[in-house]
């Protein structure tokens, strides 16, 4: 059993021995796609869909043909940045108060400011909204992003719709022109651009939140596939739009004279949704199972100076924890000091001087939006050819890659030693699944914060869908008092930017690209407070935006829920909106 130690501020004099930065040190881009599946390209053999950048880039690639990641996106992405399991670093859901990252385990983003590079995020993050989480927080220098889960979440912005939308940069509010993914894109070459000419190597990550839903696409990139059921032509126009921004990217590397001596990286970040029944590259399901088609996906990886030989497969078992380490080996980063990652380098592999991986299993889990705390034996099992699905199913994938014969009765022992390894993992990880981060209120860098329900405490809303169909649904933040004395609590049903009262409906709105339904009217008549051990009324009326309540708190670890009641008493839903404010 290993012992992880993370000192977020320290690190190790050297990199790896033996490892070979270029002569100048590479620059490095991730671009992270948001729910397209293994069979959403065409250099994949979809027969519909047309991606000539991304083909191209995967023709120049060293591609890995057996790389996986968690199901859903939080925790691929917090395993993305730390190098370590979701169920390890705590950000192993897209809600329901496990999204946030440890604040003392470094990022990938860390680690390469720490080695002197510049960084920047552009796009989405999801692994927390506000201080100390935010990626301004987290080793990022430079960020454009907006919150939780996608566009349209309950934290983002009310009616960003994916066109002329409002994101966070440097900790303030703006609005943008044009469609998300360009934007992302516009940002990132930008900066990128700007980081070259100063004569400094730069890490960016370019996590687009498309082609998530809401399926929200100019009508231009839909048109090719408009003979597809409407969801996937929408669907196939984003991936479209990415491509056409992966083929901009790289009009600029050329131009700019980067291509060669810049590591660029594709890979989605789960399953596939709206596209697993056309094609799925003969995988089994998508997006949140734990088959393959749950969690294993694209990925490119070329560096022309590197010495990377381009056009060949890598078919080791792999998984996104080995980022982190292969990027700290290939670029000469200093190695966090105490750091243990899951994740092992695979530089040896990509240079070809070597053929194989130790013999490895790994254990893919994460936290249902449904269920919140994982479940033991709620994991699939990877070794070698073999796939353990939830301690019930094993699968000889290199026979039956769509795991449609389920073969557990022909080798137990395969599957014996598998539970095994599971379980050991599990001892590991389980003791502190219970261990929820706060939200921090009253510090410096952030107040007044929103309090968003995404962090209720394994209590799924993250949706303005389900704000504007006024889910019955209540929960418990955990929080962190930054500094003892008076605090402002606003709790309210809308947020601030729309301006309506608590009783009030919310109108449609029709966008650019799309459209969102009317918001319901709830006959909400009292609030009220509990925090820190205490109880707080407010009637509420029919002009009210908000509740107000001020309260005095000590400093350190509590809890908090609200409540809305109608003019009977009866329980509505928590308030889907809390503004947290330090009064002193």
């Amino acid at each position: 059993m290993r012992r992880r130690t993370f000192l977020g501020s320290a690190f190790g004099a050297a990199a790896a021995p033996g490892a070979r930065a270029a002569a100048r040190r590479p620059n490095v881009i991730i671009v992270l796609t948001d729910d397209q599946g293994y069979g959403d390209l065409s250099c994949h053999g979809n027969p519909a869909l047309k991606t000539p950048n991304l083909d191209r880039l995967y023709a120049e690639s060293v591609r890995l043909t057996d790389y996986h990641v968690a199901p859903m996106c939080t925790p691929t992405r917090s395993q993305l940045m730390t190098g370590c399991d979701a169920l390890r670093n705590c950000a192993m859901n897209v809600s329901s108060g496990r999204t946030l990252l440890r604040t003392d385990m470094p990022t990938m983003a860390d680690v390469f400011a720490a080695s002197g590079y510049s960084t920047g995020l552009f796009g989405k993050w999801h692994l927390g909204d506000s201080y100390p989480y935010r990626p301004q927080d987290r080793g990022f220098q430079e960020s454009v992003w907006f919150p939780s889960s996608h566009i349209g979440s309950c934290s983002d912005y009310w009616n960003n719709d994916y066109y002329g939308d409002t994101y966070r940069r440097h900790g303030r509010l703006q609005r943008y022109e044009g469609y998300c993914t360009d934007v992302f894109f516009n940002e990132a070459m930008e900066w990128m651009g700007k980081r070259h000419a100063a004569g400094e190597p730069f890490f960016a990550c370019i996590p687009t939140n498309t082609p998530h839903g809401p399926l929200f696409v100019p009508e231009s990139y839909r048109q090719p596939y408009a003979k597809l059921p409407p969801a996937l032509a929408s669907f196939f126009g984003m991936i479209a739009n990415i491509d056409e921004n992966m083929g901009r990217l790289e009009k600029m590397l050329v131009e700019t004279g980067m291509k060669e001596n810049t590591i660029l990286i594709f890979q989605s970040d789960n399953g596939g949704t709206a596209g697993v029944r056309f094609y799925n590259a003969g995988l089994r399901a998508g997006k949140v199972t734990l088959w393959d088609g749950g969690h294993r996906t694209p990925f490119f990886l070329r560096w022309p100076a590197g010495g990377i030989r381009h056009g060949r497969d890598i078919e080791e078992l792999t998984e996104v924890q080995d980022l982190l380490p292969t990027l700290i080996d290939l670029c000469g980063l200093k190695r966090p000091a105490g750091a243990d990652f899951d994740g092992v380098s695979l530089a040896g592999l990509l240079r070809g001087e070597r053929e194989r991986l130790e013999d490895r299993m790994l254990v893919v889990q994460f936290s249902r939006m449904n269920v919140g705390r994982p479940q033991w034996g709620d994991a699939a099992v990877l070794w070698r050819k073999w796939r353990l699905v939830s301690g019930t199913e094993l699968y000889d994938v290199a026979s039956d890659p769509a795991q449609a014969r389920n073969v557990i009765r022909e080798h137990p022992d395969v599957a014996a030693r598998m539970r095994k390894h599971s379980d050991q993992w599990w001892r590991e990880v389980e003791p502190r699944l219970d261990s929820f981060l706060p939200t921090h209120i009253g510090a410096e860098a952030e107040d007044p914060v929103l309090v968003s329900p995404t962090e209720w405490a394994d209590s799924f809303l993250d949706q303005s869908t389900q704000v504007r169909a006024g889910v019955r649904r209540n929960g418990l933040w955990h929080l962190q008092v930054e500094h003892a004395g008076g605090y402002e609590f606003a709790l309210s049903r809308w947020p601030r930017e729309l301006g309506l009262p608590m009783r009030a409906p919310a109108p449609p709105h029709q966008g650019e690209c799309g459209q969102y339904a009317a918001g319901a009217a709830l006959p909400i008549a009292r609030a009220e407070l509990r925090i820190a051990g205490r109880a707080m009324e407010s009637p509420v009326g029919p002009g009210d935006r908000e509740a107000v309540f001020k309260i005095q708190l000590g400093e350190g670890r509590t809890t908090m829920q609200t409540f809305f009641y109608d003019e009977q008493g009866r329980e509505l839903c928590g308030a889907y909106y809390v503004y947290a404010r330090r009064l002193s």
